[in-house]
């Protein structure tokens, strides 16, 4: 399976008995499966529909689907009520003397003359093929944005990959210094009791092997170095898979974390601070990346 993004966005026409339309969909990165849904008048009910689908298709992102509907443009029909235009003519011809003297046109503009008539009901058969084909179009949505996210997912992956290989590779850094730890310790340990003794009182060789192997437990990095080197594995492992793996990522991240603290804290040499403190940077660099993994 690839790695999936959370970021995408898709955008789908259709047309169908005389009606028009547009799907959007835009996804960014969320900690759950949040949808939201902005739908024309009488069209409400495709939400359940979209939701359930979204639902089938996506573990993790922050939605926002959207539909605008162009209707088709109908003239409004209209009817003459000719009782009451006949009783407005036959009032105009008692004031003008006749009905030849009565401008049939100005009666027309009053009120109740003319009536627009209600748009007749559409025929069910052309509203159960308009609602069907926005229903195909909104899975070809669906379909597109999935898409998206998945090219999304795999350009994240390679960055991903690289910020994993900085890791891995300051961490071999960091085992080739702890290997000469123990020398330095021993070197800087019999250089400072010199300075302090100034040669008069020499330390016996037990006591500075004593006093030395405490400095190099205090300091021994071994069990962090071994849980970097297997949290590197356990990513790689989890990127191979693919899927929904943006949160075990996420709390690998936190726990690259803490062994990098760790590290520098029972550090005493400067070079192995300057890359714990990389090391780091370069989780921080890998954990921002991840919030977009779905």
């Amino acid at each position: 399976m690839a790695v999936t993004s959370m970021t995408g966005f898709a955008r789908v026409d259709g047309m169908e008995a005389g009606y028009r339309w547009v799907w959007e969909a835009k996804s960014v990165n969320s900690k759950g499966l949040d949808l939201r849904f902005r739908l024309p008048q009488g069209f409400d009910y495709i939400e359940a529909v979209a939701r359930k689908r979204a639902a089938e298709i996506f573990a993790r992102g922050n939605l926002s689907i959207n539909l605008a509907l162009q209707r088709p443009k109908k003239v409004p029909a209209l009817e003459i009520n000719r009782d009451v235009l006949e009783k407005m003519m036959t009032l105009a011809a008692e004031f003008r003397g006749s009905r030849e003297a009565v401008y049939v046109e100005s009666l027309m503009g009053l009120r109740g003359v003319i009536e627009v008539v209600e748009e007749e009901t559409e025929a069910e058969e052309l509203v159960a093929a308009r609602d069907a084909a926005v229903v195909t179009s909104l899975e070809d949505l669906l379909s597109e944005l999935a898409a998206a996210r998945l090219g999304e997912g795999e350009r994240l992956a390679a960055v991903v990959e690289e910020h994993i290989s900085e890791i891995e590779g300051l961490t071999s850094q960091v085992a080739a210094l702890a290997k000469l730890q123990p020398e330095r310790c021993k070197a800087r340990l019999t250089e400072q009791l010199d300075e302090l003794l100034d040669g008069d009182s020499p330390v016996s060789d037990e006591r500075l092997a004593q006093e030395l192997a405490l400095i190099v437990a205090r300091g021994d990095v071994r069990e962090e170095l071994d849980r970097l080197v297997a949290h590197v594995a356990a990513a790689r492992e989890l990127m191979t898979g693919g899927g929904a793996i943006g949160r075990r990522l996420d709390f690998l991240c936190q726990e690259f974390n803490r062994e990098a603290n760790t590290l520098c804290s029972k550090s005493s040499d400067v070079e192995l601070t300057r890359i714990g403190l990389a090391l780091k940077a370069a989780i921080e660099q890998l954990r921002e990346q991840i919030q977009n993994i779905e």
